[in-house]
């Protein structure tokens, strides 16, 4: 259901590498029925492979069916579609990551009673393996916490904002140029796709419902190229990453989990912070193999047929066993998802990266690390450089220790307040990933 651009590269996959899929399947993949409401376009891509119809119904109708591919896209159209291909029990492939994001629950659970499958690797980074690597190359693992670079349009703006030294604004022109962005970019660059697949991956890490709503969520619009100067300056790079942990209290036991995406400084030194480009990269600790990386194309075509495919011979080698003897579509068995809370952000902990513009005077530097030191903020680093506008101002650069982020919003209120500081503060959040 759906043959644009993800569609094609399935079909083109599964014609290319038929006997080897097969070979692994243990049985042939036919793909014998499109849909597309241009049905010239379909027509020309698949020739006679397949069956091209313009109502997508008809694929469910089809009682020769037993595997939907939706890639079609959203939480419309889609959503109905997908809950009448399960009903008439099919399984189900979707790199559908807004619909299962938001709508992951109500599905899954359908898909439970039907005892059929939905598998989704395609959802989270195009043709990296991250979903089979959560699901089951970790399943002994107690995962501490993830970080990602998950989307390849908001990676891309960032590298050529530190390459070129340009703003926000005329990279993104550059990026739509490129067709790394949308017309409409505003779901990339709001952070909104990277937390649709944060809050995926969360849910198989910790074993909790998919809750989407509840994800904190802040993209890259505002971020400055001085700011990127700075973090370099400070052995930093910036990247949009989607983050979730499993907060502990001091006896051990789990009181929350953070999920949460935005703009994060990354030690040089890391391997992630080297990820360039429009590529994707997932970090991953579990306190059985330490961290790992999973680096590769986020997007495109066929990397993501990859993931798509992998799913269809997922299936077709379950075919025959029994629904409660199938990997579980979050990991965990479904009557053992956890009800442990999503930390509001408040109680986060982080550090911090603040950029200060303020009036070149005596004593305002004294003034500022008071108010931190006021609220048990203690301070990691510190940069003073001139402003760019004017010689009566100066930057002040501040790294900081971990510190609730509830304190550090006190902090900058009181900050902000004061007469010399003569700019909305920047801050940024700052996590070593070690």
């Amino acid at each position: 259901m759906g043959l644009g651009t993800v569609g094609g590269g399935v079909f083109d996959v599964l014609q290319r590498n038929q006997e080897e899929i097969k070979r692994r399947a243990g049985r042939g993949i036919e793909l014998s029925m499109v849909s597309r409401r241009n049905l010239a376009a379909a027509r020309a891509k698949v020739g006679d492979a397949a069956v091209v119809v313009a109502d997508a119904r008809a694929i469910i109708a089809n009682p020769d069916i037993d595997i939907v591919i939706e890639l079609i896209g959203g939480y419309g159209i889609a959503k109905a579609l997908v809950m009448e291909a399960i009903a008439a029990g099919k399984h189900v492939v979707t790199a559908n990551k807004a619909l299962l994001a938001v709508h992951g629950t109500e599905i899954f659970a359908a898909a439970r009673e039907k005892g059929v499958v939905v598998a989704f690797e395609a959802a989270v980074a195009g043709g990296i393996p991250i979903i089979k690597a959560l699901r089951e190359g970790l399943t002994a693992n107690r995962i501490e916490w993830i970080a990602g670079i998950v989307n390849g349009t908001t990676n891309f703006i960032l590298s050529e904002m530190r390459d070129k030294g340009l703003d926000f604004d005329a990279v993104l022109k550059q990026a739509q140029a490129l067709g790394y962005a949308e017309t409409d970019p505003t779901f990339d660059i709001e952070g909104t796709d990277a937390a649709h697949k944060t809050t995926l991956m969360s849910a198989i890490a910790f074993g909790i419902p998919v809750q989407f709503e509840r994800a904190y969520v802040e993209g890259i619009t505002r971020l400055q190229a001085a700011d990127i100067t700075y973090a370099e300056q400070l052995g930093y790079r910036i990247k949009l990453l989607g983050i979730t942990k499993r907060r502990l209290n001091e006896a051990g036991a789990v009181v929350g989990i953070e999920l949460r995406v935005h703009p994060t400084l990354i030690p040089m030194k890391r391997l992630i912070a080297n990820v360039e480009g429009a590529m994707n990269a997932v970090m991953v600790h579990g306190d059985a193999v330490g961290t790992t990386l999973y680096y590769g194309k986020g997007a495109g075509s066929e990397p993501t047929a990859s993931a798509v495919i992998a799913d269809l011979v997922d299936i077709t080698r379950l075919q025959t066993a029994l629904p409660n003897q199938r990997v579980p579509h979050l990991a965990f068995q479904p009557d053992e998802l956890a009800a442990t809370p999503i930390m509001p952000m408040a109680q986060v902990v982080s550090s911090y990266y603040l950029r200060l513009q303020v009036a070149d005077q005596t004593g305002v530097l004294a003034r500022i690390t008071a108010i931190l030191a006021g609220h048990d903020i203690s301070i990691d680093a510190l940069l003073q450089r001139e402003s760019a506008e004017g010689e009566s101002q100066t930057d002040v650069i501040i790294l900081t220790h971990d510190t609730v982020e509830g304190k550090m919003n006190q902090a900058i209120a009181q900050m902000q307040a004061l007469p010399t500081v003569l700019a909305p503060i920047v801050r940024l959040r700052k996590e070593e990933l070690s």
